[in-house]
């Protein structure tokens, strides 16, 4: 299981300067917590939902939340619950007769209690999983998640990890937020090893306000999520910290009517494919892609890796989005080079300055996104990826 394997290895070599790992399926903590790339939500309740893992009808797929929580109605979570757990057994003994590499799975709880309730009738077949994710997370009661991990995790070839989602009006709620959000630090602090990163729920945040982003606007204009997110990244990805943080799910997947200007530009899809790149873009933007596309590079910019998508077409294009392209690969390869005697250097493609000890923590996750992502030729985007996928 690795990145872009829905393309050919000719594909691959005339796209990459340096490929994507070969396999994920050894990866470590630190390494996973970047790997995630586009999370698929599905809901538990969904009949056979498994079954396109197996059968590779989801292109791209490298993580996936299944959900027992938001996604799944009050009176069908004992229905949900029951077939996620027949599915779970049933993949499990499939993958140990036919060796198959499923994605990363992870199941979105509602409670303590049904965590503890699927970890005990799962048993063995646990082992198809990646991990559990913690709705509304809190420092009161967020480390007895923690606990079940950890007790479970004693009897397991690989461990269980855990991912918060920050979502309850303590996180969002400007006089407790900075106070609420460094207790749950605490706790996470406290569980290291077994986090593995933290996911922002923008549409329960929204909710408490009773406001919904259009898809002609991104999460960032949404001034009092802007700022929670803001908080979150200050506390979250300090030096002694350094959590991976996820960027909030994009709601939106059909056409609909259009107020804005789109906002891709028509030159670059123009220039490098002609009139196949002007049909791409277009199909881009009657699906309001161009929206998604603008928010995930906000996520980048603001130091957020991996994102929470509830549609599969959404899974390619948020993943070519985390390719490294080759001008970052070069500076950080700079940076890292030099980083024992500090200083300033002149990027390679003569653009910009390279200080390399402000610059260091950022070169680090760029050489760790490359390694997992892939590195593009000179002069290749994200636009290369995403025509290469449309022409398949």
């Amino acid at each position: 299981m690795s990145y872009f394997d829905y393309l050919c290895p000719e594909e691959k070599e005339a796209l990459f300067f340096r490929l994507p790992a070969k396999t994920l399926l050894t990866t470590n903590r630190e390494t996973l917590a970047y790997a995630l790339g586009a999370t698929l939500y599905m809901p538990a309740s969904a009949p056979k939902i498994l079954d396109k893992f197996f059968n590779s009808l989801l292109p791209g797929l490298i993580s996936t939340i299944v959900c027992l929580e938001d996604a799944v109605s009050d009176q069908d979570v004992v229905q949900a619950e029951h077939n996620l757990i027949h599915q779970l057994t049933v993949w499990h003994k499939a993958k140990e007769k036919e060796a198959t590499h499923p994605p990363f799975i992870f199941v979105r709880v509602r409670n303590l209690e049904q965590m503890k309730r699927i970890l005990t009738v799962l048993g063995s077949s646990l082992t198809v999983l990646t991990g559990f994710v913690f709705p509304k997370f809190e420092a009161t009661d967020g480390w007895r998640y923690f606990e079940e991990l950890k007790r479970v995790n004693e009897f397991l070839p690989r461990p269980l990890y855990g991912m918060p989602i920050l979502e309850d009006f303590g996180t969002i709620r400007s006089e407790t937020r900075v106070a609420h959000l460094l207790k749950i630090k605490d706790v996470l602090d406290a569980y290291r090893d077994l986090t593995l990163n933290i996911r922002i729920g923008a549409t329960d945040l929204c909710g408490h306000y009773g406001i919904r982003r259009s898809p002609e606007f991104t999460i960032y204009d949404i001034v009092v999520i802007k700022e929670c997110i803001a908080d979150i990244v200050n506390i979250f990805s300090r030096p002694e910290a350094d959590y991976v943080i996820s960027g909030p799910v994009w709601e939106y997947f059909f056409p609909g009517s259009r107020v804005l200007k789109s906002q891709l530009r028509q030159s670059p899809f123009q220039e490098q494919y002609g009139a196949s790149g002007l049909q791409l873009r277009q199909k881009l933007v009657r699906s309001y892609i161009d929206g998604l596309i603008k928010e995930v590079m906000l996520d980048r910019v603001n130091g957020l890796i991996g994102k929470t998508v509830i549609h599969p077409k959404h899974i390619t294009l948020v993943q070519a989005l985390h390719v490294v392209t080759h001008e970052e690969y070069s500076d950080a390869a700079d940076i890292v080079r030099h980083n024992r005697n500090g200083g300033v250097l002149r990027s390679a493609y003569n653009n910009k300055m390279n200080e390399v000890r402000p610059h260091a923590r950022w070169a680090k996750k760029i050489m760790t996104m490359s390694e997992i992502y892939g590195v593009l030729k000179e002069d290749y985007d994200y636009i290369h990826i995403i025509h290469a996928k449309e022409n398949l």
